[in-house]
């Protein structure tokens, strides 16, 4: 195929093989030019034969064979033509975007977003409920799981799921033993490397797991406040407290994954409470969600704020979304506790305006839409301490995404990897990813890993007042 009439597509072979009708030709040359072909077309480089010409370096005749290939596989489509310039006129051709889709979900310190995605990454359903991460792992992964197939069934219209987005909090890196399969890293209790595997066997497409950080950064980079910004940071201003960072256009993400955990940069100060990273002092427990809360209630027990007091008395809790309403309406307490943590927060950001020199840092998270007093409070300090140089142009905005960040970033980010050549051409020949060999083997291990699992024998469980046999020690 890759001298052009050398090999061409064998539509009695279901779309899956290639028959040689002349010299033989190595299959890999034939992915490789189908790859080319196929993103240059997707990503709107070029639309026409002629152009498709010019910008792969391929002859004419092996030109028309990849897209009549890619025609018969259903991944391009003819369009209209276009305007003669002194010949014949063109005709167009397009990426069937409709072709698959992407599922995706979100989830956040309290909350789960899932939705459903074309395959040029465009958003075109999504749904959000609150998530008590006090639950076990167990069930938030079901939920996950029942919340993807019903995004499924109402919303996919009989299209494959090409391929799955998940975003979780903590770092997620990609699985050293699959590309097209990622596992999650850490924190605890998210470290589970058969997850990513059984939703892969769930919906039968790869799966990729990575930070919701990350994932958010991309989206604002790609629909948000960044859009034609190729340097910016995401803060995430909730529970926990970390950072997306894009340099030039591309998200980093760090060795394993871990880049922008901000949350346990030192703040110079003390605190009674332990860091989940075995420290103190960190920005994560002096100035983040569940430290505002903390604060709030001790003011509300002692009555230094009456607004507090009050609340704890109607509502029985206290958020930092409480506090930042308490601001909004005059407060002093909820007005002070506020910019101060505002404070330290842009005081841990400086270091990083100055190390990145970002043009936008863009906060989400409930924290961030408390009200003005926090986000002057971390403007005001990342101004102060940052290089004059480093902070000439910078903006520092709230974002306007909400949650829709992290299903975008998501979807962008399974397009990436979907259509990075070294995978495209494993799977360009077969007409979807799904069909991709490597995807094959992933599922044949899953489901003997769990077969494995589900054939462990289990102890009995116990009643009331017995005891079970450890060496003769009651238990």
């Amino acid at each position: 195929m890759s001298g052009g009439a050398n090999k061409s597509y064998d539509s009695s072979a279901g779309g899956r093989a290639y028959r040689s009708v002349g010299r033989p030709r190595t299959l890999d040359a034939g992915q490789n030019s189908l790859a080319l072909v196929l993103n240059l077309v997707r990503t709107g480089q070029s639309t026409t034969r002629q152009e498709v010409e010019r910008e792969s370096e391929l002859g004419r005749a092996a030109v028309t064979d990849r897209l009549a290939t890619l025609g018969a596989l259903g991944l391009i489509a003819d369009g209209e033509l276009g305007q003669a310039n002194g010949g014949r006129a063109p005709r167009h051709v397009s990426f069937r975007r409709d072709a698959g889709v992407l599922l995706l979900a979100v989830l956040d310190d309290a909350s789960i977003a899932v939705g459903i995605a074309d395959l040029s990454g465009r958003l075109v359903g999504e749904h959000h409920e609150a998530l008590d991460m006090a639950d076990s792992p167990a069930s938030i992964y079901e939920r996950i799981q029942v919340l993807l197939a019903w995004m499924q069934q109402e919303q996919a219209d009989g299209a494959e799921v090409w391929g799955v987005g998940i975003a979780v909090p903590g770092p997620g890196e990609q699985s050293s033993d699959s590309t097209l399969a990622a596992d999650l890293v850490e924190p605890q209790p998210w470290r589970n490397r058969g997850f990513a595997g059984s939703v892969s066997a769930r919906f039968g497409a790869p799966v990729y797991v990575r930070s919701s950080v990350h994932m958010k950064a991309i989206g604002e980079l790609k629909a948000g406040a960044g859009r034609g910004v190729g340097d910016l940071l995401f803060v995430s201003l909730d529970r926990s407290i970390s950072a997306g960072i894009i340099s030039d256009g591309q998200l980093h993400r760090g060795a394993q994954g871990a880049a922008g955990l901000v949350g346990h940069a030192p703040t110079g100060e003390e605190g009674a409470v332990t860091c989940r990273c075995g420290s103190r002092g960190c920005l994560e427990v002096l100035a983040g969600a569940d430290a505002m809360a903390r604060e709030a209630l001790a003011a509300a027990s002692t009555e230094r704020s009456r607004y507090l007091a009050e609340t704890l008395a109607r509502n029985g809790t206290l958020t930092a979304t409480d506090v930042g309403h308490g601001a909004q309406i005059g407060d002093g307490f909820c007005a002070e506790l506020i910019g101060r943590s505002g404070r330290l927060i842009g005081e841990s950001l400086a270091p990083l305006a100055n190390l990145l020199n970002p043009a936008l840092i863009v906060l989400g998270g409930t924290m961030a839409q408390t009200g003005d007093i926090m986000l002057a409070a971390i403007r005001e300090a990342v101004y102060r301490i940052s290089h004059p140089l480093a902070t000439r142009d910078l903006r520092i905005l709230r974002s306007q995404m909400g949650g829709s960040a992290g299903l975008v970033g998501a979807a962008q980010l399974v397009v990436e990897e979907l259509f990075a050549p070294p995978i495209l051409k494993g799977w360009i020949h077969l007409g979807s990813p799904r069909r991709h060999p490597e995807l094959d083997r992933l599922m044949v291990d899953t489901q003997q890993e769990e077969q494995k699992r589900a054939g462990r024998p289990q102890p009995p469980k116990r009643r009331a007042g017995q005891t079970r046999n450890t060496g003769g020690i009651e238990a």
